[in-house]
């Protein structure tokens, strides 16, 4: 079986969570008698079978950026192209132009959405895509949400709920590099031996202003791992607020991630809107047996982290509580010892990659 896989972006483009779970699906179905390939928009232009990992990518010219929306005019015929010769196309929401090119493309083959994400932050166009979304929703065969809870709390999902499916995330511990001793006594020696960790990209959504306000209330050690469009903005607030405990290390190798999970005391995870509709920074967290901290905001990161078993979980764009919970963490270090141990098993039990691809090959196979 043939599955394209559909998508913005991909590695080695951008490293997000939503590509590291296409790339998760891609490297398991083999498993499954399955070839994954992964289509996807690049300023680099037009490739095709680009090996990443042990499966194909295939990239077409990035021509317009609008709104957090990639557009392409040769993606249309790359896409009919590879779709011909596919059993299942795999498309990942949100992604406006991609509903486009399944309409235009007059696509006739099985069809999967996993809906990774409401749209949040562009209000007023989407009073100007709904049209067409509804319409892309309700002519693919499944749609498929990352967790119960925010398939319960979009009411997009709910108006398609007879075709929802539920597949959590999942992620592989092999994928991850093992750091060598060295890696990890250079980092021990640059941030300390306890400390939080933040991972992921400095976006609007990512709470990390209310993690800096936490971090001027508790004095803790922090670490933030990633880059984005509010890293300048969020360092200067950083230094004028003299916290000298906030470690902003950018973007990192795999291998330096790697490090950090496993050095880190706790994940401290304080997205606050429902753009983050499920964590993956916070699986990583839990596949390390590490607690954390997350906000309430009816999303995935609540079903990873379930309240005062895996971690504690706040109010969203509360510093104060953010404050709180990292204190508590911090005083009683057998409990999050506890709850990390507790993160680990719920990861091995709910959500390995091996539980998420036979879940979608399930699905596949229901479709051809």
């Amino acid at each position: 079986m043939k599955v394209l896989h559909f998508f913005k972006t991909y590695y080695p483009e951008t490293m997000g969570g939503i590509e590291q779970v296409i790339f998760q699906l891609a490297e398991g179905s083999a498993k499954h008698g399955i070839q994954a390939q992964v289509l996807y928009l690049s300023p680099r232009g037009s490739a095709r079978n680009e090996t990443v990992g042990n499966h194909v990518s295939h990239r077409s010219k990035l021509d317009l950026q609008l709104a957090s929306t990639g557009f392409s005019l040769s993606a249309i015929k790359d896409f009919a192209e590879l779709a011909k010769q596919a059993d299942i196309v795999h498309f990942h929401f949100p992604w406006p132009y991609m509903d486009l090119v399944h309409f235009v493309t007059r696509l006739r083959k099985p069809t999967v959405v996993s809906y990774h994400s409401d749209i949040v932050k562009q209000k007023t166009l989407l009073k100007l895509y709904k049209p067409l979304m509804y319409r892309f929703l309700s002519s693919v065969d499944r749609i498929v949400a990352s967790s119960p809870n925010y398939a319960q709390s979009s009411t997009v999902l709910t108006d398609f709920k007879n075709k929802v499916s539920i597949v959590p995330y999942g992620l592989d511990r092999d994928t991850y590099p093992q750091p060598s001793a060295d890696n990890l006594a250079q980092w021990k020696a640059r941030v300390g031996e306890k400390f939080f960790l933040f991972v992921g990209a400095l976006r609007y959504y990512k709470g990390i202003h209310f993690l800096l306000e936490a971090a001027e209330k508790t004095r803790l050690p922090i670490v933030i791992v990633g880059g984005g469009m509010l890293e300048d903005e969020l360092k200067a607030k950083a230094q004028a607020a003299g916290l000298d405990n906030v470690h902003f290390v950018g973007k990192l190798p795999d291998s330096d991630k790697a490090a950090l999970l496993m050095l880190c005391y706790a994940l401290v995870f304080p997205s606050h809107l429902r753009s983050e509709s499920f964590g993956i920074s916070l699986l990583e967290g839990a596949m390390y047996a590490k607690p954390m901290i997350s906000c309430e905001i009816g999303s995935g990161m609540s079903y990873i982290n379930i309240a005062d078993e895996t971690g504690l979980v706040v109010p969203p764009a509360d510093a104060g509580a953010l404050a709180q919970a990292m204190q508590t963490l911090w005083d009683q270090p057998e409990m999050a010892a506890r709850m990390g141990m507790r993160a680990a098993q719920r990861y091995e039990t709910v959500f390995t990659a091996d539980t998420m691809v036979e879940a979608y090959a399930e699905i596949y196979r229901s479709l051809v």
